[in-house]
C-alpha cells in the first residue's frame, strides 16, 4: 500500500500557485482563461488538503496583455508578438524566481506554453542542476529559423537553450541560455515539425513519442526520462506539463490536440510517479482552453484532469 510522498526540497510544504493567464505565445483566445477556471475548481483547497501551505501569485495582473495581442507591429521577422511574450514572461519568471527563492514549490498554471520562457529559466536560477521533463504532444522547440507559423509558443525550449543566436528578437533577449539540452527529456511526442526533428537529433535530446510509451510502457518510459535528466538520481526535477500530452478523448479543449496520446490514467501515472521520487521542485499545467470547448462537459473533462495533474504531482496517491 502505498503512502503519500515526502518531498525533499520542501519538508516544510509550501507552495506557490503562480497564475499566467497569457494567451499572446498563439492567436487563439481563451486558453488566458484557464488559471481562473482551475482555481474555481477548488486547486487551491484541494492542494491545502494534501499538507501544502499555499499562497497565490499574480504576476501579470494589471497588464491588458489580451488587448497588446492586436498589435500588428509587435513582429520580428516570421516571429509574432515577440514583445508581448517578451513582457508577460519577464513577469512571470521574477515571480518564480522569487517562489523558489522563499523555498516554496512554484506551481504555474497556464495560458500558453509559450510561459515556460519564464517559468523553467526561474526555476532554474535556483535550482541550476534541475532535470526538466516536458511532457507534450509537441516538442516546442522550434527556432526563428525552423517555426512555419511564428508562434512563439513552439518556440519556448529553443530561446531557454539559446539555439536562436543573434536571430533572437530583442524583447527575448533577456532570456537567461540556462537549458542544457542533456538536462530535458520529453515524454509523449507524436506532432513533430521536421525542422524539429532535426534540432532534437542534432542536440541529443532524450525524446520518448508515443511510439516508446506504447513499446516500452509508460513506467519504464518515466524511468528512461529520469535517468536522462538525473543521471546521480538525486537532482532536483522540474515538470513543465501542457495538457494535449493526454488524449483528447479525456482532454477536448485546448488549443492543438493531436489524437493517439498518453491515457488519462497515463498522464496522472506519470506525475504520482515523479511525486515518488520526492525530488519534484516545480510544476506548469498549461494549455487548458475552455472556450475551445464543444459543450460543458469538454470544459469539465479538461479542467477536473488539469487540477488532478496537479494534485497527483503534489502527493495525491490511490491508497
Amino acid at each position: 500500500m502505498s503512502s503519500a510522498p515526502r518531498f525533499e526540497f520542501f519538508e516544510n510544504k509550501k507552495a506557490g500557485l503562480i497564475l499566467a493567464p497569457f494567451s499572446g505565445g498563439q492567436p487563439k483566445s481563451g486558453v488566458e482563461n484557464g488559471p481562473k477556471y482551475l482555481m474555481k475548481q477548488g486547486l487551491r483547497a484541494d492542494i491545502e488538503a494534501l499538507g501544502w501551505e499555499t499562497s497565490v501569485e499574480e504576476p501579470l495582473q494589471g497588464r491588458d496583455f489580451e488587448t497588446g495581442k492586436n498589435d500588428e507591429t509587435d513582429v520580428y521577422g516570421i516571429m509574432k508578438r515577440p514583445k508581448l511574450v517578451g513582457d508577460a514572461t519577464q513577469l512571470i519568471y521574477e515571480s518564480v524566481k522569487k517562489v523558489a527563492n522563499e523555498n516554496k514549490m512554484p506551481v504555474t498554471l497556464g495560458g500558453d506554453h509559450s510561459i515556460a520562457i519564464g517559468t523553467v529559466s526561474g526555476v532554474l536560477d535556483k535550482y541550476p542542476n534541475a532535470g526538466l521533463l516536458w511532457i507534450d504532444a509537441h516538442a516546442d522547440i522550434n527556432t526563428c529559423a525552423s517555426t512555419e507559423s511564428g508562434n512563439i509558443h513552439g518556440c519556448p525550449v529553443s530561446f531557454l537553450m539559446g539555439l536562436n543566436g543573434e536571430s533572437t528578437p530583442p524583447p527575448l533577449q533577456w532570456v537567461p541560455k540556462c537549458l542544457d539540452p542533456k538536462k530535458i527529456a520529453y515524454i509523449g511526442l507524436r506532432d513533430i515539425d521536421a525542422g524539429e526533428k532535426k534540432i532534437l537529433k542534432e542536440n541529443g535530446i532524450a525524446s520518448f513519442s508515443m511510439y516508446h510509451v506504447d513499446r516500452y510502457g509508460i513506467n519504464k518510459v518515466i524511468e528512461m526520462a529520469l535517468e536522462a535528466v538525473s543521471p546521480n538520481g538525486d537532482e532536483p526535477i522540474m515538470v513543465s506539463y501542457d495538457v494535449d500530452a493526454i488524449d483528447p478523448l479525456y482532454v477536448p479543449a485546448t488549443g492543438t490536440p493531436v489524437r493517439g496520446g498518453l491515457t488519462l490514467r497515463e498522464g496522472l501515472f506519470l506525475v504520482e510517479r515523479v511525486a515518488e521520487t520526492g525530488r519534484l521542485v516545480a510544476l506548469d499545467v498549461v494549455e487548458c482552453n475552455p472556450e475551445l470547448a464543444a459543450h460543458d462537459g469538454h470544459v469539465v473533462d479538461t479542467i477536473t484532469t488539469g487540477c488532478a495533474i496537479a494534485r497527483c504531482a503534489l502527493g495525491e496517491t490511490l491508497l
